[in-house]
């Protein structure tokens, strides 16, 4: 019989305490330490003996990288996201709200792949899985699917299947016998990740996860299993919007700085090829408090389109909203507007939205923003063919930012007749199919535009 050892957890960050205490040492959150019975010996297993691990130093010019083959998994978005394709060995953990369409993505990867998948729900049976197949309309003769929380029994199906990727929905169902404490818990959790990623380095194959969150929009369970997993992917999205985001907040094996656009049908997830003509709205007149912004997430380039509503305060105290934007760089931008070009918009309802239910951190936004602000303010439209780039800082100058060339080609690609950047940015190269306008205060750009 193994020794049985008691200790406490902290829910929230997942540090042992000896001892029951209010507050816990390292993230400081107030009646978060849960009691858990864990255990002190473990049995050696296949899955987890140092054996499997161990290797003799090599000299790190002649470590082989190359005779590593990533592997396809025949959606382009879900590999421009994790460089390539999924690295043998490698284990990600797909994080996301409830409804968002993780279980669909992974399914719809699972139907598409022309790998041996094993697919593994601790949150739906066979027969459920099988529903969504069938809406999704995707023949796939390589997916097996089986309903399971036992993390030994799983390793038994692995055993005998040899699946070339392991799929798990989701980490926080899996359960090991050799821990006492519920499914779900900061023990059960972190034993069962180890577990599925001593597999995955052992036997060199790739292992996706599936992490719940919480309200405040974390990935549930200790805050290490994001450090002991290779990638971390965010899927988000606004529900009552049909596009879905996925971001990669880490990756060993790639860029953390690309995305990957979805839009949600009911048949699935369809990824979007060219996200600049989809998310600008087709209108046929102009109308005021529009703009048209060149962003960049990673190496991709987009075009977004700003919204903007200026109006007079009803009540005594007026209103920022923003939707899709970050609200405090837009009080920055009222205030540099109303210090530098002389804008009384203190007493003014200000409301922005981003088109198409996207978050966007790009400082590149500020420019559009303040031309949609201005035109919403003045009631007088800008031009549809128009677009902005650039940064404003708080003395109302207009910075330079970075890939500003691949923003004029995106904006030249569909069709757009003028760009306006700051004077400052660096070209690579003279453009003719596009008009470039550079500023270099805002009241500049004020003047030229209205």
């Amino acid at each position: 019989m193994a020794k049985v050892k008691k200790a406490f957890f902290c829910q929230s960050c997942g540090t042992e305490h000896a001892q029951w205490q209010g507050q816990c040492n390292s993230c400081k959150e107030w009646n978060t330490l849960v009691e858990e019975n864990i255990q002190k010996e473990i049995p050696k297993n296949w899955q987890n003996s140092a054996s499997t691990l161990t290797s003799q130093p090599i000299r790190i010019e002649d470590i082989d990288v190359d005779s590593i083959p990533r592997i396809s998994t025949a959606d382009s978005e879900l590999n421009r996201v994790l460089g390539g394709g999924l690295v043998p060995g490698s284990v990600v953990l797909l994080g996301g709200e409830p409804g968002i369409g993780k279980s669909t993505l992974l399914l719809q990867l699972s139907l598409q792949i022309q790998q041996k998948v094993l697919y593994i729900s601790g949150e739906e049976s066979q027969q459920q899985i099988k529903l969504r197949a069938e809406r999704m309309n995707i023949k796939g003769t390589n997916c097996f699917v089986l309903s399971q929380t036992d993390t030994q029994k799983i390793f038994k199906e692995i055993h005998s299947l040899n699946p070339h990727l392991v799929i798990i929905d989701s980490i926080q169902t899996l359960f090991s016998p050799m821990i006492e404490s519920g499914a779900g818990s900061v023990s059960q959790i972190r034993t069962s990740a180890a577990e599925l990623i001593h597999f995955a380095k052992a036997t060199h194959t790739p292992v996706i996860l599936v992490g719940h969150i919480t309200k405040e929009g974390a990935i549930a369970g200790p805050k290490i299993l994001e450090h002991m997993v290779d990638t971390v992917l965010q899927f988000e999205g606004d529900r009552n919007h049909v596009y879905r985001l996925l971001r990669s907040q880490k990756n060993r094996f790639g860029s953390t700085s690309e995305i990957g656009i979805y839009e949600m049908l009911t048949e699935g997830l369809r990824p979007v090829q060219n996200p600049s003509k989809v998310l600008l709205t087709e209108k046929e007149e102009t109308l005021s408090g529009h703009a048209i912004a060149a962003t960049v997430e990673g190496l991709r380039p987009m075009m977004i389109e700003v919204q903007a509503l200026v109006s007079s305060a009803v009540y005594g105290t007026p209103q920022r909203s923003c939707t899709g934007y970050n609200s405090k760089r837009l009080n920055m931008l009222l205030a540099v507007l109303e210090k530098r070009a002389g804008f009384a918009l203190g007493s003014k309802d200000v409301f922005i939205n981003i088109a198409g239910g996207l978050r966007i951190e790009d400082p590149a936004l500020d420019l559009a923003v303040v031309a949609a602000l201005l035109s919403s303010y003045h009631d007088i439209p800008v031009s549809k063919d128009f677009c902005f780039a650039a940064e404003i800082g708080l003395s109302g100058e207009i910075r330079p930012i970075p890939k500003v060339d691949l923003r004029i080609q995106e904006a030249e690609k569909l069709g757009l007749k003028g760009i306006a950047i700051s004077t400052y940015s660096k070209l690579a190269k003279n453009t003719k199919g596009i008009q470039i306008h550079s500023f270099s205060k805002v009241e500049s750009l004020i003047e030229f535009l209205f």
